[in-house]
């Protein structure tokens, strides 16, 4: 069993909904990544995902390029993200890590040759946002034998078809886009979010984690009343956008906390 699937299994268990941060590697300085990773688990995350920095992110807002640009300026790679990864297994053997990116970086090194590498660095999942589950069903088994979950994004958009093909090939859990726009956005309606998921779960057999738009710990209680998990994103990287350094990792270990109580209050 992945180490993703454990960890919904216990969260289930234990009638609690999951929290997942997502940061942008290398960003502000390729040095701090491993800390940052420390201080989310620490705060409570129960997966954490990784961006890798890619000089075209259609799906981010101007928050996350801009924490791209300035890891890809630091010359952050795909080999530095997998590298930071092995550096966290190292301490942690057991927080589930996720990349989150874009296929050209995979497209550059193969599919199977990222799998192995993935897999030797201890990655549990990689949510690719320019893969659609149509033409994607090599690589997901090529993540599926390496023992790597790969997961699939369904949008508001998402038809019935759209759904049972991620339900097909998905496997871990799935990233439900809470909005109609870029991460960061900040029309979120709850509503809205809890009208899609059952019939998201009628072709889906995983956990739906929801993100875009989750910016506090009131929004994140109010997703996870209809959602599995939540995952939030900006609102971390612009976190450590504006925090010196030196306090960056506590800030990051204090909000996901408070998001943490928040959620575990709300059960």
């Amino acid at each position: 069993m992945s180490r993703i699937k454990n960890t919904f299994a216990a969260l289930n268990a234990a009638g609690k909904k999951g929290l997942i941060p997502f940061i942008t590697t290398g960003d502000p300085n390729p040095e701090q990544t491993v800390e940052f990773m420390d201080a989310l688990a620490k705060g409570g995350a129960d997966v954490i995902e990784l961006g890798v920095p890619f000089s075209d992110p259609m799906a981010d807002g101007l928050v996350i390029q801009r924490s791209s640009e300035r890891a890809l300026a630091r010359g952050v790679t795909l080999k530095r993200v997998l590298a930071d990864v092995a550096k966290f297994r190292e301490t942690d053997d057991k927080t589930p890590v996720v990349l989150m990116g874009y296929a050209n970086p995979i497209e550059r090194i193969g599919a199977e040759a990222f799998a192995q590498a993935a897999q030797q660095a201890g990655v549990d999942g990689v949510l690719v946002v320019d893969y659609p589950p149509e033409e994607a069903e090599e690589f997901g088994t090529s993540m599926r034998n390496a023992g790597i979950d790969p997961i699939f994004l369904l949008a508001p958009t998402s038809t019935d078809e759209r759904v049972a093909a991620v339900g097909k090939i998905a496997s871990g859990y799935v990233y439900y886009v809470s909005l109609k726009g870029v991460t960061g956005a900040d029309n979120l309606d709850v509503s809205s979010i809890a009208s899609k998921i059952p019939a998201i779960k009628s072709h889906v057999n995983l956990p739906i984690c929801v993100g875009f738009g989750i910016r506090d710990a009131e929004t994140a209680r109010a997703v996870a009343e209809v959602a599995d998990a939540v995952v939030i994103g900006s609102r971390l990287v612009q976190l450590i956008e504006e925090a010196p350094p030196a306090t960056a990792a506590a800030s990051l270990t204090s909000f996901i906390a408070e998001i943490r109580r928040v959620l575990d209050a709300a059960r």
